[in-house]
Parts: structure tokens; C-alpha cells; sequence
């Protein structure tokens, strides 16, 4: 495995980010050998000493593989994803001369303190299949940010419930639950193979972990949401991407200065939209399997809000379902309505959905009408 961490004037954060990747047991609570894994950090752009931060560490743990390297970036790629892109190509490169294609690339980030079993738990996931390892990112608590963090604790019952009751609706074999919503780069794993099938991480100015993601799932690659690969990472709200947890954590903030709520997408809507992706999901399969003749599609179409024809000719000419899917979302923008509702009025309608789908009623064939958690 080798572990990849960006860093950009870092200095005070990455002694206990280290330090907890120094201190990883396997399973079985027993020291991982330092033989199996190394950790390369990128100082980039940095103003401060992050690099002789990490020199130190390493000079200090002279057993544990830690190498750092120091880049100037130049607009318009001064950004982190640049900077994680040149250390998952490294990474890879690596690991091709030693581990080969079942190598793993393991990301986090330089304010993240990762779980003494992050390392074996990852590894244990790709064992059982996984192409890809989404961990799960718990928040480290700020002082006086209480009303902030009860935001983020809310927001994430949501995200789970949400990922509740997708498992439910259209499960996926290879993110069975339990699971969870998060796939970022402060717990963010690849092999080797999958990393070089989907041509490396798009070079994006933030979100470029979500943009991985998207393209793992573009090629049906087995992605998993693992509830047992956990990491801590810092709450800061000045971070150092435009788009990342610590803007998130301004929104929350601002809104909670104006009084309101955030709003997301209601139960309604993610019921209707994961039924719809359940049959496209079995007729694509169906259209390759026996591809005789195109497909009918105009209920479905109506459902995901696409013209009918289009809809039919994709179902036969999309290589893989994760590019008929994104072919939907990206033709639907446009034209379907999303429900926007406050943020607990959404944790309450996913409750009752979930309760009825869950496991007393998974063996039933029955749904709710839309229209019912549309009043």
C-alpha cells in the first residue's frame, strides 16, 4: 500500500497525522509492518515548513518508509487537485514495480488523523473484492461551533438514512449494508488496476475525489462504503480548497446566522429516483443479455424525466450502466424537479420510508405511492 497526503502549509497539522499513520496494528491488534506500506507527502505551494515537518518525522521514525516532496504549482493548476493527482500517479507508479495492478493507493489528507486500523481495514475490504474504499470521515469537535456541529450531526443522519434506504431500493452486491455516503480524500482507496482502467484522477480544481468516484463508478467497478475504515479529520472553517468540508461548514454557519435551515432533497424525490434507476438498472441488463430488439421505455423515460427514443437507443449502446446512468443525470438537469425540503422534514420522511422498506417489509413486492410523502 502506499498512502498519498497533500499538503499545503501544513506544519502544525501533519505531526499527528503521521503519527497515526506510524502507529497502525492489524486486525488482530498486532503492529503493521512498515514493509507494507509506505506514505508520500507533497508539499506544494507551501509558505511555511511543512517539508522540514515531515523530514523530521521521518528522521525520527528512520523503520517507516515517509518521503516528501516539495512542488511550486503555477495557475491555473495550483490547486489540490493537481497536487493529488502527481502523488496518485507516483503512488501508482510505485506500486507497479513492486505489489502490480492489486497495489493499493491510499489517500487522506494532511488534517485527517487516521484510525489505528485504517490501513488493514482498508486492505481487508479490497480482499473481499473491492476495486475502490470509500472510508468513513468523522468530524473532530470545535469548540464553540456547537449549533454548526448539531448541523453537520443532522445532515449526516440524512446522508445515512439516504444511503439506508438506496441499499434497500436498489441495492448494490458490492456495497452491501452496513455502509455509509462518504468517498473524499481524506479516506479515499484504489487499486492499482482500477486507477489505471479509469485513467488516473480528473485534474479539477476541488472535488476531484468526487470526480474519481463518479469515474470508479463510470466503469462498474466494485465501490465500497466501508463502515469499518473510519478516520478523524479536522472542523476548521478556512481550509485549504474552495469547495471542501470547511466551506460547507461556513454555509451551515451563515444559515444558521439567518435563522434558516438547509435544504436537500426530499424523500419523495430519492424514493422515485431510486426505483427508476432499480428498473433501467434490470433493463440494461436484460438489453445485454438478449439484445434483440431496442427496448420500450416511455414509462420509464417519463419517470426519469428523458425522452423516450433517446432513453431506448442508450440502454443498447451504453458500454457499462454507470454510463447509461450518467447519461441520465446529465440529459434530466435540465427538466426534472428535484423536492427541496428543510433538512428535518427530510430525516423524518426517509424514517418512515426506510421503516417501510426495511428488513419486515424487503420480502413484500409492495410500494408507497409517491404522491403519499408528497403532501
Amino acid at each position: 500500500m502506499c498512502v498519498i497526503i497533500p499538503a499545503k502549509d501544513e506544519a502544525g497539522q501533519l505531526p499527528e497525522t503521521l503519527a497515526a499513520l506510524a502507529a497502525q496494528v492489524d486486525l488482530q491488534g498486532l503492529p503493521l509492518p512498515y514493509s507494507s506500506y509506505e506514505v508520500l507527502v507533497l508539499a506544494n505551494n507551501c509558505l511555511d515548513h511543512t517539508a522540514d515537518v515531515v523530514r523530521a518525522f521521518a528522521g525520527s521514525h528512520p523503520q517507516m518508509m515517509v518521503q516528501v516532496a516539495e512542488a511550486t504549482l503555477v495557475a491555473p493548476e495550483a490547486h489540490v487537485g493537481r497536487a493529488r493527482r502527481l502523488l496518485m500517479d507516483e503512488a501508482c507508479h510505485r506500486l507497479e514495480q513492486t505489489a502490480g495492478p492489486r497495489g493499493i493507493i491510499a489517500s487522506t489528507d494532511a488534517d485527517t488523523r487516521v484510525a489505528a486500523t485504517w490501513l488493514a481495514a482498508t486492505q481487508a475490504e479490497f480482499a473481499a473484492g473491492a476495486d475502490a474504499v470509500g472510508g468513513r470521515i468523522y468530524p473532530e469537535a470545535a469548540s464553540g461551533e456547537i449549533c454548526v456541529r448539531r448541523t453537520h450531526l443532522l445532515d449526516a443522519r440524512y446522508r445515512l438514512l439516504r444511503a439506508r434506504l438506496e441499499a434497500l431500493l436498489d441495492p448494490d452486491p458490492a456495497d452491501g449494508w452496513p455502509r455509509h455516503h462518504q468517498h473524499f480524500g481524506a479516506s479515499l482507496a484504489l487499486s492499482v488496476a482500477a486507477y489505471r482502467q479509469v485513467g488516473g484522477l480528473p485534474i479539477v480544481p476541488y472535488l476531484e475525489d468526487e470526480a474519481l468516484w463518479q469515474a470508479l463508478r463510470r466503469h462498474d467497478l466494485r465501490l465500497r462504503h466501508s463502515t469499518k475504515v473510519c478516520v478523524s479529520t479536522s472542523s476548521r472553517h478556512q481550509g485549504r480548497v474552495e469547495v471542501g468540508l470547511s466551506w460547507q461548514l461556513r454555509e451551515w454557519a451563515s444559515l444558521l446566522q439567518q435563522q434558516q435551515e438547509p435544504l436537500v432533497e426530499s424523500g419523495a424525490s430519492l424514493l422515485a429516483n431510486w426505483q427508476a434507476r432499480r428498473e433501467l438498472r434490470q433493463l440494461w441488463a436484460h438489453a445485454h443479455s438478449a439484445p434483440a430488439r431496442r427496448p420500450s421505455c416511455v414509462q420509464l423515460a417519463a419517470a426519469l424525466s428523458v425522452p423516450a427514443g433517446a432513453l431506448a437507443q442508450q440502454v443498447v449502446v451504453a458500454s457499462s450502466f454507470g454510463v447509461l446512468w450518467e447519461w441520465v443525470e446529465r440529459h434530466r438537469a435540465r427538466w426534472r424537479r428535484q423536492r427541496l425540503v428543510p433538512l428535518s422534514q427530510a430525516i423524518f420522511e426517509l424514517r418512515q420510508l426506510v421503516e417501510h422498506y426495511g428488513p419486515a417489509a424487503e420480502s413484500s413486492a409492495s410500494r408507497l405511492p409517491v404522491a403519499t410523502y408528497l403532501r
